[in-house]
């Protein structure tokens, strides 16, 4: 079984839901992640919901809330395709308590922020193999392929080879949470090297979570 990521249409840009791309809910007094290479402050990517029910109501099966970021200042010279390079960042906060996060000072808006926000639905297809449940979902519902923006939990569909990474804490294997397609529109699209996946694991007793990405 694997749980795919719908593109469901525009949402809110601060709503307390899986989306790609608006603004970044944290706990108050969180600070703009910033480049480790750099120093300037990352693009905000997307905002997934872990949640261990999809029939779950508002808070009922919901684990937390991951905020993604990676460095768009200079694309490429920031190594953000590494998980502990510095040049993203995936945060693991509790659903309660999260306001909308203040962007930093004087900064760009348009090097913070995806061009549009999508929302997602999440819907399960028999297949455990991602790239075959994202071929059966687009026949099942006669959507595009490109409809599917990732997946939820499952197995990583790797692109070149396992790099499942282990917690900074605790040194375990880190469970892996949720895999992401850059997106259909590539003027809004999330930047993963040209049509790459970003992989995202998450050792929630410690609340450490890891991104890497491949193409």
């Amino acid at each position: 079984m694997t749980t795919l990521m719908i593109d469901a249409g525009p949402s809110a840009p601060d709503s307390v839901v899986t989306r790609r791309g608006g603004v970044p809910r944290a706990p108050a007094g969180t600070e703009w992640p910033c480049c480790a290479s750099c120093e300037g402050p990352m693009q905000f990517l997307a905002q997934v919901v872990l949640n261990n029910n999809l029939d779950a109501g508002a808070s009922e099966g919901k684990r937390g809330v991951l905020a993604l970021f990676a460095c768009q200042n200079d694309p490429g010279s920031c190594s953000d395709w590494e998980p502990t390079s510095g040049g993203n960042r995936a945060l693991l906060f509790p659903l309660d308590g999260l306001e909308p996060l203040p962007c930093p000072e004087g900064a760009e808006g348009a090097l913070l922020m995806l061009g549009e926000v999508r929302a997602v639905d999440l819907e399960q297809e028999a297949e455990d193999d991602y790239d075959l449940a994202r071929e059966a979902w687009a026949a099942r519902s006669e959507r595009p392929e490109s409809s599917v923006l990732g997946q939820l939990g499952g197995a990583p569909a790797w692109f070149q080879g396992d790099e499942t990474p282990s917690c900074p804490s605790c040194a375990g294997t880190m469970p892996f949470v949720v895999q992401l397609e850059e997106g259909p529109d590539h003027s809004t699209a999330m930047n993963f090297g040209g049509a790459g996946c970003a992989y995202v694991f998450a050792c929630e007793p410690c609340d450490r979570a890891l991104l890497l990405w491949q193409c």
